[in-house]
């Protein structure tokens, strides 16, 4: 803990050494950058990217029919994964709104783990336990304040983790397994999961295993391109890919606050048919939440990709999307997530809830007061 109240991660003394440029971030002291978010970005698409980001929440949920409740409760359906398999699901207010999203690994029949975001743990935690079974079949363990989480990311992952934990444990993509017997004599958990598009994995590990897990796998890399990667580029390479980012792309009306940006009131309070996630919803069964899908999937904005046609100001929150560059034109919705692109020659991209919009269309952002970028509407990822 710092003085002014962050909190420090176990690899904290480790990013200082390294250069990190440190910053805020929910309550958490965390690197934005090391060398450059452009350089580190880039590094991560050629080569290979670590991430510190144990800032997440990491929970336990377990009893018999675990999964059957969870099923009940979260837009994806349980029941369809086997133990060793991973997935994606939001978690819906009565009203239909998304509280959270969360990545999930089933462990066995009776244990399924979930990394709730950062900001949401205590909030996710509250909901969990108003609905948990009253006959005490389901239990939850909060793992977080004791857990490190490394995510290593880009085309030398695989290698890089091979070389320091044992092609054993080079798990393939939304796969999962407690981490096998190492060298480094390691123990914890590691799913092929991340948030870069990427292919790689993130491992959970215990606080006092992290300094020496981190230092491995960067000594080994150092041929592979890899490098530490801050927040900065973690945020450039989830846009790249179309990535929902938690309380800016979507925000529960039940925290009682607003967008950091002027949107209009509710804009953000959507429904998981609205962010167009695919994978991360099964309407064939039953859950909170899901009369407000239904009705969705028929009708209503969708979250879509934006690519500037021209150079200008760059698309960011807040930020207007207009059916034509004249006087006359109709606001078709706001961006949520916008900026340069890293891996395209940083034109601007962007992701906006767009009412009566389609793929191919032309449009136009609001990017200052003064000036209007036209784009185009496109399916995300955009490299």
């Amino acid at each position: 803990m710092s003085e002014d109240g962050l909190t420090r991660t176990a690899l904290y003394e480790l990013h200082l050494d390294a250069g990190a440029k440190m910053v805020e971030f929910h309550g958490f002291e965390l690197p934005i950058w090391y060398s450059s978010i452009q350089e580190e970005h880039l590094a991560t698409r050629s080569g290979a990217g670590l991430f510190d980001v144990s800032h997440m929440g990491f929970l336990r949920f377990s009893g018999d029919g675990v999964r059957s409740w969870l099923s009940s409760i979260a837009t994806q359906e349980y029941l369809n994964f086997a133990s060793g398999r991973c997935g994606y699901t939001h978690f819906l207010d009565h009203d239909g709104h998304i509280i959270d999203d969360m990545i999930f690994a089933v462990k066995s029949e009776n244990e399924v783990l979930g990394v709730p975001n950062a900001s949401m743990v205590k909030v996710m935690l509250d909901w969990f336990y108003s609905l948990l079974p009253d006959d005490g079949s389901v239990t939850i363990d909060d793992m977080s304040e004791e857990t490190s989480i490394l995510a290593l990311q880009g085309p030398s992952a695989a290698a890089v983790l091979s070389e320091v934990l044992g092609k054993v444990n080079a798990v393939g993509r939304f796969r999962c397994q407690e981490i096998a017997g190492n060298e480094l004599e390691i123990s914890g958990w590691i799913q092929g999961t991340g948030y870069t598009g990427e292919p790689g994995v993130e491992i959970f590990v215990g606080n006092d295993d992290a300094p020496r897990l981190w230092t491995a796998l960067l000594k080994a890399g150092a041929g592979s391109g890899l490098v530490p990667v801050g927040l900065g580029a973690r945020d450039t390479l989830r846009l790249e890919k179309g990535y929902l980012l938690s309380g800016q792309d979507f925000l529960w009306p039940g925290l009682g606050i607003g967008p950091e940006v002027n949107l209009p009131d509710g804009f953000l309070a959507r429904d998981t048919a609205e962010t167009a996630v695919p994978y991360g919803i099964d309407t064939e069964h039953d859950f909170v939440g899901r009369h407000r899908v239904v009705e969705s999937l028929e009708s209503g904005a969708r979250w879509q990709g934006l690519e500037c046609l021209e150079r200008g100001p760059s698309p960011r929150p807040g930020h207007a999307v207009l059916s034509t560059d004249d006087d006359g034109a109709s606001v078709l919705g706001y961006v949520t997530s916008g900026g340069p692109s890293p891996s395209l020659g940083r034109i601007g991209i962007a992701m906006a809830y767009l009412q009566s919009a389609s793929p191919g269309q032309e449009v136009w952002i609001q990017s200052s007061p003064r000036k209007r970028v036209k784009a185009s509407i496109r399916r995300p990822p955009f490299v």
